[in-house]
């Protein structure tokens, strides 16, 4: 068994909570289930997630691969004092799905003091591999406290960008 790699316990139902009112929410996406070094979640295939073709769109997969890994790779971090962004997303899709959940789980490959690197495998109802993906996320510093009981929304992000250095190179945060 691995050691565990996250900051403090693991409420699935908190987490699911959290999100249901963003695009986790609108897609579906629940995550299910973790274990010491991996976060798993699962997403229908359905009118909300097929492109025009019938099949599960791309995009969806994409979103579902890094609602794992960025809810993980903030699991792994102080909250009090980091959060991570995402920075690059890839993905290559292996196979259609045309009804039922895809399935994703997130292990991380590297979990450093400013970055870390995440493994997303999504499979088809089958277990058949359909999607393979990789997210890299920055772990920021907090310049504020993250609100007791409270994630950390899209304006707090942003102010962290928002510094005199970063803006010599005209990196606008809005």
């Amino acid at each position: 068994m691995s050691t565990p790699i996250w900051f403090s316990g693991v409420d699935l139902t908190v987490l699911n909570l959290r999100h249901e009112s963003d695009i986790n929410g609108h897609l579906g996406i629940e995550l299910t289930g973790y274990g010491p070094d991996w976060l798993e979640g699962r997403m229908p295939v359905d009118r909300r997630t097929r492109q025009p073709m019938g099949i599960l769109h791309g995009g969806a997969s994409v979103v579902l691969a890094e609602t794992l890994a960025s809810v993980a790779a903030n699991l792994c971090v102080d909250p009090a004092g980091f959060f991570c962004v995402g920075q690059e997303v890839n993905a290559n899709h292996l196979r259609s799905v045309i009804e039922g959940y895809v399935t994703g789980v997130a292990r991380a490959i590297h979990l450093g003091r400013t970055s870390q690197v995440w493994s997303i495998e999504i499979r088809d109802p089958a277990g058949r591999l359909t999607c393979v993906s990789r997210l890299t996320v920055a772990v920021v510093p907090r310049r504020h406290p993250a609100p007791a009981g409270q994630h950390q929304t899209a304006d707090h992000r942003t102010s962290a960008l928002a510094t005199p250095k970063n803006r010599s190179l005209n990196i606008n945060p809005r």
